[in-house]
């Protein structure tokens, strides 16, 4: 299926940009909070957050189909697909913490080609499509060249799902070795590791829509992203491992190293 990528890069940015309009709107007045089956938090600022970003991509490319956090699937996944989170943090939202984002990326026949990460109150903007690198609010960004885990700072995310693995004293040692350790989560570990900030990313429960967009970004800067088995990315991803390369390949090595063991 034909399209045209610059034209749906721009369509993502502004798709988020509307996104952003609503919830900062929502962010200066507060909120009710519901929530939903899977015992997660839901707003209004989520709802309506999606629904600017699928009017705009609808429009913009009415041949792909979209799958969104809040209404679901609308089209089929084969083709031509819009992945959306329209506020992935809400937890943070509802609680005044910044560390949310809107993430839309776009997956054509199962790769993804192109993402945007807008955090609108942390006031940053990232974005990249394949071949074209990876950018931050207009200026081109690259991983860090570090080569030794001893000089390598890590960021691990939501790692509830690792704690109970065989690989857990293989995070440890990374941990050990490594220059320090950070906890940022959400899209700001990405972005830190995406402009040269970290070296490394671990997270062992995570879906699609939350590092769809974040998976292009790292790699367009230069880096590898992978789930903790070293697999690309698909719609069925729920751990990651991200990293700038050098890292990245001795994080992979060290982590079935302790599962083979």
């Amino acid at each position: 299926m034909s399209y045209d990528a610059e034209h749906a890069l721009s369509a993502a940015r502004e798709a988020a940009a509307a996104a952003a309009d609503v919830i900062r709107h929502y962010w200066g007045r507060g909120v009710a909070v519901e929530w939903k089956a899977d015992a997660t938090p839901v707003t209004v600022a989520d709802r309506e957050a999606e629904q600017a970003i699928r009017a705009v991509l609808a429009k913009a490319l009415p041949q792909a189909a979209i799958y969104g956090e809040e209404y679901g699937l609308e089209g089929a996944r084969d083709g031509l697909l819009w992945l959306v989170d329209p506020l992935d943090g809400t937890k943070s939202f509802v609680r005044r913490t910044p560390f949310f984002s809107t993430q839309i990326a776009l997956m054509d026949r199962g790769e993804l080609v192109l993402g945007v990460s807008c955090a609108p109150i942390y006031n940053e903007t990232m974005w990249a499509r394949q071949g074209g690198g990876a950018w931050l609010d207009g200026e081109r960004v690259q991983v860090a060249s570090t080569g030794a885990m001893a000089q390598a700072s890590l960021s691990i995310g939501n790692v509830r799902t690792l704690t109970a693995d065989a690989r857990w004293n293989a995070l440890g040692a990374l941990i050990r070795d490594s220059s320090r350790i950070r906890g940022y989560g959400d899209f700001c570990h990405y972005h830190l590791l995406a402009r040269g900030g970290l070296d490394l990313v671990i997270e062992s429960d995570v879906n699609i829509l939350d590092v769809a967009a974040l998976a292009v970004i790292v790699r367009e800067a230069g880096g590898l992203f992978t789930d903790l088995e070293g697999r690309a990315p698909t719609l069925d991803i729920t751990s990651v491992l991200a990293g700038a390369p050098a890292i990245h390949a001795q994080a992979l090595a060290r982590l079935h190293h302790e599962t083979a063991g």
